[in-house]
């Protein structure tokens, strides 16, 4: 039996991964410069960009097989 991430689910951790890196972005951004401005625009743009990377990423994990098992075989 396998079994796989379905797109909703990688949808929603990709969701949350992003709320948390905007929070980081924006918030070092912002140490830098002192400016709020360019700590929001980094923290847009590095959203976009990464959000596309890191779901694309996910979705070829959930190819492979390596690392996951049956949860009624779990040890």
């Amino acid at each position: 039996m396998q079994y796989l991430e379905r797109m909703p689910r990688s949808l929603a951790k990709v969701i949350s991964w992003r709320i948390l890196m905007i929070i980081q972005y924006f918030v070092i951004g912002y140490a830098i410069t002192g400016s709020v401005s360019f700590g929001a625009g980094l923290a847009g743009v590095t959203t976009v960009v990464n959000s596309v990377i890191y779901f694309c990423h996910e979705r070829i994990w959930n190819r492979s097989q390596w690392g996951k098992q049956i949860a009624s075989d779990a040890e």
